[in-house]
């Protein structure tokens, strides 16, 4: 048994995973491996680019949470950096499964879009809870000024 307050390096990684916030990265990641498979099966395979990126970016960042790796590298603030990159990913997986399935007729390619609508739309509740800015707010005081 370990001492109080320190875990090993793979049950602290392991323990971020069962966190409210790692198991939306390993739902995006998920969806990003449905979508890529489903993208490869189609007949235009061309949008595969996205679920590869966006699937190595949710690994990274479920690493870099999960490692503990924000304490120790304050130079990059992290918040926005995942912030920006739920966004971006957000609206890049909501245009292109759109276009896929509007423009596509094999069944791979809808369900692809619509594998893609669904990590698009997770990606977005990602960039909702993950906002610097609502964190570290705290409650107003419900006191008129003159203390009444």
């Amino acid at each position: 048994m370990e001492p109080s307050g320190t875990q090993s390096f793979p049950a602290s990684c392991l323990a971020f995973s069962r966190t409210h916030k790692g198991l939306v990265l390993i739902g995006e990641i998920g969806l990003c491996v449905l979508t890529l498979v489903c993208y490869g099966a189609s007949y235009t395979p061309g949008y595969v680019g996205l679920a590869v990126c966006e699937l190595v970016f949710a690994a990274l960042m479920l690493l870099a949470w999960g490692c503990r790796l924000p304490p120790r590298l304050p130079q990059i603030h992290w918040g926005w950096t995942d912030f920006i990159r739920c966004i971006i990913g957000s609206l890049l997986f909501l245009i292109t499964s759109l276009i896929v399935i509007i423009g596509h007729r094999d069944g791979a390619g809808i369900a692809a879009g619509v594998f893609g609508l669904l990590a698009g739309i997770l990606l977005g509740y990602d960039a909702y809870i993950t906002l610097p800015t609502r964190q570290g707010h705290a409650a107003t005081a419900t006191e008129s000024p003159d203390g009444a």
